[in-house]
């Protein structure tokens, strides 16, 4: 198969957790001579490599991968700074390649690179210290009642329970003296290339059962004492997510062992179905069997035509 695209074109490959995404970026991506862009918030972190399911340097099998250990967890990462960066990585890869290839399972972030996000103000580095120290000495729960406050209407959309969103609202609200959600005008961006949008799936049975052998998996290479190693950052939100926040309420003593291993397994399901939903209502995204890799190849080289 020649591939030879007439335009420049990002390839999306989306799906739930387990559906074998990286085994189909890295075989097109061989095929197309191109890179792999994760666009998963928890694989950037060099912390996390075990309950991300980063894929390992045998997996990537010398397809270049960015975003994935580029940053600490002790680095704050926003949105905002993502999409400046993914679109940077983009325009440079698209001066020697006719497509690049972005992956994860994180709805919002890849609806960041292909719709934009809201201008925002710039960063207010003496508020933000001060909220993190305020983070620290009184937990989330103040900060989030002062935030319902100062903005109801974004209070009302944002997940509470994660800390750099809460955070990062009432950090513009206090700069400025304006609700953070008078900022978001939901306007699509335009791109300087062509998407294709791919979406992976499986059997629901066939997906739990792999889901629930790579929680083996992962139990197997260590993944308590990589939480452990990284406890102190419990709140941050890439560990208030499931594969971690299960270890910590075993380790605070909450369930024994076989609870926590029910609960990671169960939890990663239902994780699954909730990515599966949010795709389903996502619109131009073109659906396969991750399993029917050469029927995923054939539409990709006829659609790059």
């Amino acid at each position: 198969m020649n591939i030879q695209p007439k335009h420049k074109t990002l390839i999306i490959i989306v799906g739930p957790t387990a559906v074998g995404k990286t085994d189909l970026c890295v075989k097109l991506a061989k095929e197309l001579d191109t890179e792999v862009v994760s666009a998963d918030s928890r694989q950037f972190y060099r912390e996390l490599a075990i309950g991300t399911a980063k894929p390992t340097i045998e997996e990537m099998d010398g397809v270049p991968h960015h975003f994935v250990d580029s940053h600490s967890i002790h680095d704050y990462y926003s949105v905002g700074d993502f999409e400046r960066d993914c679109l940077k990585v983009l325009e440079e890869i698209f001066t020697r390649k006719d497509t690049a290839i972005l992956t994860g399972g994180s709805g919002m972030f890849i609806k960041m690179i292909t719709d934009g996000i809201d201008e925002m103000p710039e960063a207010d580095l003496q508020i933000r210290q001060q909220l993190a120290e305020r983070f620290e000495k009184e937990g989330l729960g103040l900060l989030k009642e002062e935030l319902r406050a100062l903005d109801p209407v974004y209070f009302e959309q944002v997940d509470d329970q994660n800390t750099q969103r809460v955070l990062r609202a009432l950090e513009v609200c206090m700069a400025t003296g304006k609700p953070f959600s008078s900022f978001r005008k939901n306007q699509k961006a335009e791109r300087p290339f062509k998407m294709l949008k791919i979406a992976l799936e499986r059997p629901r049975e066939e997906l739990y059962t792999r889901i629930d052998t790579r929680m083996d998996l992962m139990l197997g290479a260590g993944l308590e004492a990589e939480a452990k190693a990284v406890m102190d950052y419990r709140e941050h939100y890439a560990l208030k997510t499931v594969g971690y926040r299960e270890i910590y309420e075993h380790l605070d003593g909450n369930y024994d062992r076989e609870e926590m291993v029910r609960l990671l397994k169960r939890n990663s399901r239902r994780y699954a179905k909730r990515q599966m939903t949010w795709f389903k209502n996502q619109d131009e995204f073109h659906w396969f069997d991750a399993k029917n890799v050469a029927e995923i190849m054939d539409f990709v080289a006829n659609s790059l035509k």
